[in-house]
């Protein structure tokens, strides 16, 4: 176990990036209950060039203007006026590049993500989907602009490798507006792993 330097976040392939994502840990820890688990699902959102991410065409907004920090922050935005969706924002200062983390692996802190969620069995549905996600973490806006390395929230390397061949690709979720870029195949998931969202 050890925690993932900020260097790791800065690197200019965010496609890349998002499948290397997948096998790291995330953790949460709020009012002394550490919460968290495997990195299971992703999407990336490349920046201006990108039709589906909110800095497209370079666009800054009060909501999205974190996008633009060093990578390594967190970008978390309200969906749906209800869901809070984190996102690892990557690549150098000024280029707005980011992650979206869509699912993970629960592996601590499980009786207290059950109760944020309102649960009383561990399921696919627990942790799978970036607002059951962020719910079950204890995430909530407040973690806009936070670093991945605090005593709060911060990922950790513990040394499992996803191989190409394990990773499925498809299309991202929710982004019909974006024209010829909905389907870029740019979501990616843990080829087996019970605890992803279900295909689309």
């Amino acid at each position: 176990m050890k925690p993932i330097k900020l260097d790791f976040y800065l690197k200019d392939d965010v496609v890349k990036l998002s499948q290397e994502l997948l096998g790291k840990f995330i953790f949460t820890k709020i009012d002394n209950s550490i919460t968290g688990g495997m990195i299971v699902e992703t999407e990336a959102y490349k920046g201006i060039e990108d039709k589906a991410c909110h800095a497209y065409r370079g666009r800054k907004t009060k909501r999205n203007e974190i996008m633009y920090e060093i990578g390594g922050v967190a970008y978390v935005y309200i969906c749906y006026g209800m869901h809070a969706l984190l996102n690892v924002v990557t690549n150098k200062k000024a280029i707005p590049d980011a992650i979206l983390i869509r699912a993970i692996e629960p592996i601590i802190g499980i009786d207290v993500m059950l109760k944020r969620r309102n649960k009383t069995k561990i399921e696919r549905s627990l942790t799978a989907g970036p607002g059951s996600l962020t719910k079950a973490l204890g995430i909530t806006k407040k973690f806009n602009g936070s670093t991945f390395n605090n005593k709060n929230l911060w990922m950790e390397e513990r040394n499992i490798k996803i191989e190409k061949k394990d990773i499925k690709s498809s299309k991202r979720v929710g982004i019909d507006y974006a024209l010829e870029h909905k389907d870029l195949p740019w979501r990616f998931r843990i080829k087996n792993s019970k605890w992803t969202s279900l295909a689309k």
